[in-house]
């Protein structure tokens, strides 16, 4: 089993009501005065009261191009990466030396060298990280990716794993692109990053709180991952995703997302828990990703759920928007943070993404991690030399 130790978002500085945003925003996607009645209701009805943006928001009326808005990802989203992760590993009490794996996801930008080689190099990571670049894994990706670093901590249980989220989900705007899904787009998603360390089992941090430590050890709640699952439904390819285009990303939304989660995502949960002995009904911790009011809906619908279960979800939604594969990792954090369920109970954490995908992950909530960061390095190096077990 893995820990998780630290979750950190971090939002751009530029903020907006959504009220502000139609308003700029509106004019460029939706020329046709036509258009603009359906274009404001979609954003009244998306759930989203502010967001957060990579630039000033009258600056979107400059960013015409896949290589104008990839330039800015390169600057505003490296950027916004290396706070989450200094926030993330500051928390945790664990040095930037000390990362063995860092896994990056993005589905807003591309790099080469990778997302992962910049933050390698601005953080001070060593020379021999292992690295994990993934693109295309949308608004997935923060959940699979949490999955992918559980993975590589089985087989290296002493190593530290930084995962990395960051979207830049306005630099996405199509200019003169009134189609439903870019109007339903330009009204729900956010700008954002975030960061999670996660230690493998036989790491110090990995240990229980004992009653001794509790002077020294971090104030954050941690989680154990305790199994994932991955699903795709087949047939699904063109529902959700990219078309990639001269001016950029534009985006491939189908309205029947809802419908299939309603269908297929009960058996899907029932098999991840059943070979852990519980049910839904035991589960009272759910951390799904923000992806919209129906689709927050569609998985209540589809699990029985109250909506009191999903009010970190949709805290999410309102305050930030959809942060994509960055989402699920605000809605993790909020739990951790303000989430009432006692330590040792499971919970839940979801994400939906193109294939159509859902990835899962199940957690045992705990209380918090051991150590601070001196004795952490403390037992570190009185249980092996460094080079060993990397």
């Amino acid at each position: 089993m893995s820990r998780i130790v630290a979750v950190e978002p971090v939002l751009p500085e530029h903020q907006y009501a959504q009220e502000e945003i139609t308003a700029v925003v509106g004019p460029l996607v939706a020329p046709d005065p036509a258009r603009a009645p359906l274009l404001r209701r979609l954003h009244a009805n998306a759930g989203v009261e502010r967001r957060h943006l990579a630039l000033p928001l009258e600056r979107y009326a400059d960013v015409h191009s896949m290589g104008a808005s990839n330039a800015v990802f390169l600057t505003e989203g490296v950027d916004l990466a290396e706070q989450a992760a200094r926030r993330a590993l500051a928390s945790a009490g664990i040095a930037p030396h000390e990362v063995d794996h860092v896994f990056t996801t993005s589905v807003t930008g591309v790099a080469a060298p990778s997302l992962d080689v910049l933050l390698a190099d601005r953080l001070g990571l060593r020379s021999d990280v292992r690295r994990t670049p993934s693109f295309g894994l949308g608004c997935a990706g923060g959940a699979a990716g949490l999955a992918r670093v559980h993975d590589h901590l089985l087989g290296r249980p002493r190593d530290v794993s930084l995962l990395v989220s960051v979207e830049l989900c306005s630099l996405t705007l199509q200019h003169g692109d009134d189609s439903t899904a870019n109007l339903v787009a330009s009204g729900l998603f956010g700008d954002g990053a975030a960061a999670v360390v996660v230690v493998g089992g036989e790491h110090p941090l990995a240990r229980p709180v004992h009653r001794g430590d509790a002077g020294t050890a971090p104030v954050a709640r941690t989680a154990t991952v305790l199994d994932t699952r991955s699903r795709l439904y087949p047939g699904t390819v063109d529902a959700l995703g990219w078309d990639v285009r001269d001016s950029g990303f534009g985006i491939v939304l189908s309205s029947e997302l809802p419908e299939l989660l309603r269908a297929h995502l009960l058996a899907d949960v029932k098999g991840l828990l059943a070979d852990h002995g519980l049910s839904p009904a035991e589960v009272p911790t759910w951390v799904v990703h923000a992806g919209g009011p129906r689709v927050i809906d569609a998985v209540r619908d589809a699990l029985s759920l109250a909506e009191d279960d999903l009010w970190a979800s949709r805290a999410s939604l309102t305050e930030v928007g959809n942060l994509s594969s960055a989402s699920v990792l605000d809605v993790l954090a909020r739990t951790l943070r303000e989430g009432g369920a006692p330590a040792g109970t499971p919970a839940v954490l979801m994400a939906f993404g193109p294939g159509v995908a859902t990835e899962m992950v199940l957690l045992r909530l705990e209380g918090r991690a051991c150590c601070d960061a001196s004795s952490s390095a403390a037992s570190a190096s009185s249980a092996d030399s460094p080079a060993e077990g990397r």
